[in-house]
């Protein structure tokens, strides 16, 4: 088993194919029991392009809530209303956090001249990191117009599907590729970094940030049959069905692209990370406190298309399933994390 670079709580990565493995165990602050009438402390609830055609501004509403539309095959299964980018913002945070202020891990220099950030979102990383490198050129793209309008003079945002091969960008067109949290939306992970490889320029780099959707604890206050275990479980289930995966960082499908690829000194490393502020450590308590709370802001929206549309589960057992995952998440004796993996590449120089 290789060993990643230093950085905290970051344990050795595992191999393709494998889930995540550690000897580092997160420990979890002193808890005191309640008293017998006090349980409620954990139970309460807390407190474009400008030629873009009107077709991109059309949506699909399930149940509710907004998503892409049709025309890009419904292969993304989170809403894209301001409640769940609220929490997509909030994911950058938390991710901002653990790499102690930086926006990536890459050693892409001080000064990129053309960025690309795939599956951009709110645009939120693209706008920080063009208010952090004014001299560079930052583009941002998705399946829809849901990013800002002021924002920084040198960061652009365009309509575009990562997912339709081979890319439109001329071969070397940027010094540094960043993708995030893309799982449960890509049916070929070997075409994507293939497309991102002709579109990085030679010594430039791809960074994957990807997150495995199974949450588990150290101690086994995750117990088998929970909420939170059914999180993995659907997902295990709903991957095959949607041609999408979500177990990214198990089927090892970063390091397998960018090897299939061409990338060479590859990096990856995997942290735990925690949902709640149960940790000693500080940093990743504050950390935990962040996931709980984009968590908590959206469960439903997290669940709602794979639980009611691709699964078919019951739709009166789903509101049973988001409340159990909130007494967990609000539980102090249950330490619930999941992995998250950071991996780049670089495109060789000739």
């Amino acid at each position: 088993m290789s060993s990643p670079p230093k950085a905290a709580a970051s344990p050795a990565s595992p191999p393709a194919q494998a889930a995540p493995q550690s000897d580092i165990v997160l420990e979890a602050a002193p808890f005191e029991e309640p008293d017998s009438d006090g349980d409620s402390a954990y139970g309460d609830e807390q407190n474009s392009t400008a030629s873009v055609s009107s077709s991109i501004f059309e949506y699909r509403t399930i149940k509710g809530r907004k998503y892409h539309s049709e025309r890009h095959e419904g292969q993304y299964f989170a809403p894209i209303d301001d409640r769940h980018n609220e929490s997509g913002d909030i994911a950058h945070h938390y991710l901002t956090i653990l790499l102690d202020g930086k926006l990536y891990s890459a050693p892409i220099g001080d000064n990129p001249k053309r960025v690309l950030d795939i599956g951009t979102g709110t645009g939120i990383w693209a706008i920080d990191f063009a208010d952090e490198h004014p001299a560079t050129e930052v583009t941002g793209t998705d399946l829809s117009p849901i990013q800002p309008t002021w924002i920084p003079p040198n960061v652009r945002f365009e309509i575009d599907d990562c997912t339709k091969s081979p890319w439109t960008w001329s071969e070397g067109t940027f010094d540094y590729i960043h993708m995030r949290y893309l799982f449960g939306s890509i049916a070929d992970w070997d075409a994507l970094f293939r497309d991102a490889y002709f579109a990085c320029a030679p010594g430039g780099w791809v960074e994957s940030i990807e997150v495995e959707v199974d949450y588990v604890s150290d101690d086994g206050s995750v117990k088998p049959g929970s909420a939170m275990t059914m999180w993995g479980d659907m997902c295990r289930e709903a991957g095959p069905k949607m041609g999408r995966s979500f177990m990214i960082l198990r089927e090892g499908l970063q390091r397998t692209g960018m090897e299939k690829a061409g990338f060479v000194n590859i990096t990856e490393v995997d942290r735990k990370v925690p949902m709640g502020g149960w940790p000693l450590d500080p940093k990743l308590a504050e950390v935990g406190r962040f996931v709980q709370l984009g968590f908590e802001n959206d469960l439903e929206g997290y669940a709602s298309l794979v639980w009611n549309v691709i699964l078919g589960r019951p739709a009166d057992e789903f509101q049973i399933f988001l409340a159990n995952t909130r007494k967990d998440l609000r539980d102090p004796r249950v330490h619930p994390y999941f992995w998250v993996r950071w991996i780049y590449g670089q495109k060789p120089s000739s």
